[in-house]
């Protein structure tokens, strides 16, 4: 089965969210499923710069009304056969893949991404320039999501297409005016097509279009057909359930090991969890917490935003510190809440400490070197952090959402040791409160040494490699080809 595996960023290349996790890790997994998956992207600099012999040159694409581009021939990490997209005009230049140097987004995204999905769309059908063509074309995120538009409007035999929602909030919104400048009909300006609140959309189109819609968990696909996650697309969402699957992503476990770590002072694996401790020392050294017997340490490695719920954890701090716990903070976003992570130190030395920024190697050692792990997140459709921390030994006290409901299994108030399989804490209401509760019970559980064992272990042991999360893209990748048309759902409405 051959895949044309369609994104904006892909890691180690370029990275700017979770969207570069996946795709850098799951094309790879896949061909170890036996799935010959090429991966296509835009040719930034550091793309150029980066993968493997991405200078031989497979074609050019003269794509109206788009600047003329060459498909560069390359690989990712010497295994994932690479097709770049170059062009020059549009993609050459400095900043990151979305915004310039001033954080400021790149006022032609609407044609280099647009590109994007036209090439993709060529490349998915008869009019692919290569030998090889896919059996499917797989589109992540608003970036790609005209692929699918494309291929219906141009009425030609192509693959069917998956659309991958990795974060609903991002939607590619511009003006009307992009239609004409991209090559789509100003017929498609209307509520059945792209139209999205008296703009157009870029995610609404592959919604629209594409062949199947996927997400990142199962909890997150059921969240985002209803207000608020639907973020004004959950009744396109709904109307569209029989064709939404919910895959749970995976992590790179060679690279989160604790038993291979290079970054820890000292590694360990299960069965020689007492090791851990040793990196709790070390973190509390960095950090300048105090020496604390009995006092067990919570770990934050997050973008400091609203989203991620940490101002609830900043309104409850005081009174989680009188547990007591103590409080290891990496991370960077909002200016308010780093200013209020920072008060909260200066007002707390010993007991809570912070580093603002973002540190690779340092938020391995949080992981490894904190007791338990705090994601208060008010949505997530999947979630990274909180699958480490399990494969760390650390268990986790997280709000009820998205990938994080799908992958923490609560330790029952009152269960103990028969919720065998708990491997952290569970909370509900985005408020200050729950969250204080739910961390309470950690505290209370992690002074009962067997049963802390017991919840470490039970992380430690659960599988969050991609080896399960490609099976289930593969087996949705054969439905979807053996029961492909021309046509995807929702030419009608074009």
């Amino acid at each position: 089965m051959k895949v044309l595996f369609a994104t904006s960023e892909a890691h180690p290349l370029v990275k700017t969210g979770g969207l570069a996790d996946v795709s850098g890790a799951l094309p790879a997994a896949l061909r170890r499923e036996g799935v010959d998956v090429r991966l296509l992207m835009p040719g930034y600099p550091a793309v150029l710069a980066a993968a493997t012999d991405a200078g031989r040159a497979l074609a050019t694409l003269r794509l109206d009304p788009f600047p003329e581009a060459r498909l560069l021939a390359g690989t990712l990490d010497g295994d994932v056969p690479l097709l770049v997209l170059d062009c020059p005009p549009l993609f050459q230049r400095g900043g990151g893949p979305y915004q310039d140097s001033d954080g400021r987004d790149w006022p032609d995204n609407d044609l280099r991404f647009g590109l994007l999905g036209r090439a993709a769309a060529a490349l998915a059908s008869d009019a692919t320039p290569l030998d090889w063509r896919p059996d499917l074309l797989h589109c992540n995120d608003w970036q790609t999501g005209l692929a699918p538009a494309f291929m219906a409007l141009s009425g030609r035999p192509a693959a069917p297409s998956l659309l991958t929602i990795h974060n609903l909030a991002y939607q590619g919104i511009f003006q009307p005016g992009t239609l004409p400048r991209i090559g789509l009909p100003w017929d498609w300006f209307r509520l059945d097509a792209m139209e999205y609140y008296g703009n157009i959309s870029y995610l609404k189109a592959g919604l629209q279009f594409a062949t199947a819609l996927s997400t990142v968990s199962p909890t997150y696909a059921r969240e985002i057909q209803s207000e608020p996650l639907g973020f004004g697309l959950q009744g396109l969402l709904a109307w569209r359930a029989g064709d939404l699957t919910g895959i749970l992503n995976g992590i790179d476990t060679a690279t989160w090991d604790p038993a291979t770590d290079p970054s820890l002072p000292r590694r360990y694996a299960a069965e020689c969890l007492a090791r851990k401790e040793t990196n709790r020392e070390a973190l509390r050294t960095l950090l300048g917490l105090d020496a604390s017997p009995g006092v067990p340490v919570a770990g934050v490695v997050s973008r400091l935003t609203h989203q991620k719920g940490l101002d609830l954890l900043l309104a409850c701090a005081d009174r989680m510190l009188e547990l007591p716990v103590q409080l290891a903070v990496l991370g960077s976003g909002d200016a308010g809440l780093e200013h209020g992570f920072a008060e909260l130190a200066h007002r707390h030395p010993g007991r809570v400490g912070v580093r603002l920024g973002f540190d690779e190697t340092f938020s391995h050692l949080i992981e490894a070197g904190a007791d338990f792990f705090v994601m208060p997140s008010r949505f997530e459709p999947c979630g990274l952090n909180q699958m480490y921390s399990q494969h760390y030994g650390t268990p986790v006290v997280a709000r009820a959402t998205g990938g994080l409901a799908d992958s923490v299994i609560d330790l029952l108030p009152g269960t103990g040791w028969r919720s065998q399989a708990a491997t952290g804490f569970l909370f509900d209401a985005a408020t200050p409160e729950a969250l204080l509760a739910a961390i309470a019970r950690a505290a209370d559980a992690y002074r009962h040494r067997h049963l802390w064992r017991h919840l470490q272990r039970n992380g430690m042991g659960r599988d969050f490699s991609w080896n399960g999360a490609a099976q289930r893209y593969r087996e949705l990748y054969r439905s979807l080809v053996a029961g492909a048309s021309a046509k995807p759902p929702g030419n009608e409405a074009a």
